[in-house]
């Protein structure tokens, strides 16, 4: 059996965990307080969970889904990753993270810094732009009509089809658009960061989660401007 690790339990975390146990996925997960913190959320997402350190959760996964404020990117582990596919949930707020200058400038994404540190990983930028509820409530059986789209980039083609088979498992499809020097396309205050899964509601975190389709999703990532 295939399984999830996730470096970071909070919401997107913490929700990923539920679906892919819910999948028929095991699901590893980590947070930086301790596996003790955990006990609660592997309770209620039942037998296929356990809870561990970011290094065991990135050892395990077939996937490892990383998913923790920028600030503390530097604090993934770096070996148990090498030759994995790493997907990226992050997102840069300055307010949290502190100004980066070379996110400032645009000469580089926050996935790009996360590949930087994980030279020998694969990362993969997804799950970033839905809110965590929509998320939980818009995955469909592959084939369904009002399946959701969701974005993803990444620099390795195989990386991103593997990606995507996760997204497919947990009821999403994929939509690959670029490399990770793209995905500031799916970055906050662009066309497809939330609304889009609210029924294009500005206040999305207050709104119903809305499907939304490929071809949605890609006129909102080729609207996307700096």
């Amino acid at each position: 059996m295939a399984t999830l690790g996730l470096i970071g339990s909070g919401n997107i975390g913490s929700t990923l965990a539920r679906l892919a146990a819910d999948a028929g996925l095991d699901v590893v997960l980590s947070n930086s307080r301790g596996p003790e913190t955990l006990a609660d959320l592997v309770s209620e997402i039942g037998p296929r969970a356990r809870a561990a350190t970011p290094e065991e959760a990135a050892a395990a996964g077939d996937w490892v889904v990383v998913t923790i404020p920028l600030k503390a990117v530097d604090q993934v582990p770096v070996k148990p990753l090498a030759g994995k596919t790493v997907i990226d949930t992050g997102n840069y707020y300055p307010q949290r993270d502190g100004n980066i200058a070379v996110l400032d400038d645009g000469s580089s994404t926050d996935s790009q810094l996360l590949q930087n540190h994980l030279p020998e990983s694969h990362v993969v930028k997804a799950f970033n732009n839905i809110f965590f509820r929509h998320l939980a409530v818009l995955g469909r059986p592959k084939g369904a009509p009002d399946r959701t789209t969701l974005a993803v980039a990444g620099d390795d083609p195989a990386a991103v089809a593997h990606a995507a088979e996760l997204l497919d498992l947990l009821g999403y499809d994929a939509l690959a658009y670029g490399t990770l020097a793209d995905s500031w396309r799916q970055q906050p205050d662009t066309p497809v960061y939330g609304p889009p899964y609210a029924g294009g509601s500005a206040d999305f975190a207050n709104a119903q989660a809305t499907p939304a389709s490929a071809d949605t999703i890609r006129a909102l990532i080729d609207a996307a401007t700096r």
